[in-house]
């Protein structure tokens, strides 16, 4: 039984072992059918070791398995079905991250490297990643902060079922649809790109000038020898200011043309 999982970074094939755990995959396949899992986060990214994701609210501490939405907050986690010959023995297992033993919901992880096996026995593994292995390198690849979160958002966009050999409860899983992840202002989000790729050399070199020119604006402004930087000074207004020694006339050209049309501009 299959799930494509596609991410910002790429897809991947994710192969679960239904027979041998059917209450961990019936809950990750509805929780796909319901569209849960699109929007959340890779919160957590320890390289070579875990990838974490599964959390609407994109926090890590929160997330609810599929039974709570079918019969009620006290069905919010439900228990382990550990196996002793399931076992951490390659990248890409798949197992779910509980908040305490039997206390799963809705998180999961993926390792990042083989022969994890001091995670054997802790949680239970439910599927491996087939395909899209090339997905989890870039995964692993990603700059993170102290708290091991990405300082660019990844993903997931949306999740596919291939294969559900469970049937749907009479409920309209549909109306359970959480709200995805919300954007995180700390951190870039998924489909940000530098300007180095996405402007020509002549506009890139005219945008970073530009920014220059302002910074300059902001430090004269803090020393005193010009108004506030975003505020228009009256017209015919004269500045007389002592200036870096290397700023030339068409950077004071750019610097004061944000208060208005600069008349003349003269390093004397």
């Amino acid at each position: 039984m299959s799930v494509m999982i596609v991410t910002s970074l790429g897809e991947m094939i994710v192969d679960l072992y239904v027979d041998k755990c059917p209450l961990t995959t019936k809950n990750f396949l509805k929780l796909c059918k319901m569209n849960y899992y699109n929007g959340c986060l890779f919160h957590t990214v320890q390289k070579d070791f875990i990838a974490q994701t599964g959390d609407p609210t994109g926090t890590g501490t929160g997330g609810d398995s599929d039974y709570r939405f079918l019969y009620g907050e006290q069905a919010r986690f439900f228990g382990d079905e550990i196996r002793v010959d399931l076992k951490y023995l390659k990248t890409g297992t798949i197992a779910m991250a509980s908040a305490g033993e039997n206390l799963n919901a809705s998180q999961f992880y993926m390792t990042l490297r083989d022969d994890i096996d001091y995670l054997d026995g802790k949680h239970t593994i439910f599927g491996e990643v087939a395909e899209g292995f090339e997905t989890l390198t870039r995964i692993n690849e990603a700059y993170v902060n102290e708290k091991n979160r990405p300082y660019k958002n990844i993903r997931i966009k949306h999740t596919y079922i291939m294969d559900d050999p469970f049937d749907d409860p009479d409920t309209q899983l549909s109306d359970f649809v959480p709200v995805a992840s919300p954007e995180d202002e700390m951190q870039l989000e998924d489909d940000w790109v530098p300007l180095d790729e996405r402007l020509a050399p002549q506009e890139l070199d005219e945008v970073l000038r530009a920014k220059d020119a302002y910074s300059s604006a902001v430090v004269l402004e803090t020393i005193g020898d010009i108004p506030l930087a975003e505020i228009k000074p009256p017209d015919n207004l004269l500045f007389v200011c002592k200036l870096n020694p290397v700023i030339e006339d068409e950077d004071i050209n750019t610097i004061f043309s944000r208060f208005g049309t600069v008349v003349s501009a003269k390093v004397i």
